[in-house]
């Protein structure tokens, strides 16, 4: 939970609970699959964390697992907004950035900032800013957990998994006629 990928996937998983309650039709398929993939976003992080000192191996799988749904989330978000009919903001968009640099911690911190946005251009819809916030927090995350699998992959390379890591103590225990460390 320490982790700065859980904690944006975690409120991306609030905000998209909101997002879908206000924008998807209840019972819908979209609305589950969007819940759904939000929910195993931050859950799948959470869990391989808790494998990080046994399992370097089911860490990464976890953590891509989280990766992958945080993907077909942002597709939900992106299909949203061209069935709408309503602009995906680019990167560059000076309202996307500003939501970016805020760092919000919780939803509602989010949803104050999106109608304020509204207030403050009101061309651009509640809809058109609730799907980019989405969109945009989708972007941040999946953007953290590459950093995360690319250190992950490294620290594996480098210093092998908890199989290798005690086969190595165990065989350097026997070299020295020591029983092995007990685990």
């Amino acid at each position: 939970e320490k982790l700065l990928s859980y904690q944006v996937a975690e409120l991306l998983y609030d905000i998209t609970v909101r997002f879908t309650q206000r924008y998807v039709e209840p019972g819908s398929r979209t609305r589950d699959q969007m819940d759904q993939a939000a929910r195993s976003g931050s859950r799948n992080i959470a869990e391989g964390s808790v494998f990080s000192a046994t399992s370097k191996k089911l860490e990464m799988n976890l953590t891509n697992v989280a990766r992958a749904s945080l993907v077909e989330l942002k597709k939900d978000y992106a299909a949203f907004l061209r069935q709408k009919k309503l602009e995906l903001w680019p990167t560059a968009d000076p309202i996307r950035q500003e939501l970016i640099d805020a760092r919000f911690k919780t939803a509602d911190e989010v949803a104050h900032w999106g109608a304020q946005v509204h207030k403050r251009a009101p061309g651009r819809s509640a809809a058109e800013i609730a799907g980019n916030t989405g969109h945009a927090y989708c972007m941040v995350a999946i953007g953290l957990l590459d950093r995360q699998l690319v250190t992950l992959a490294r620290e594996f390379k480098e210093g092998g998994g908890f199989s290798e890591r005690l086969h190595k103590a165990r065989s350097q225990a026997r070299g020295k006629g020591q029983e092995p460390p007990e685990q």
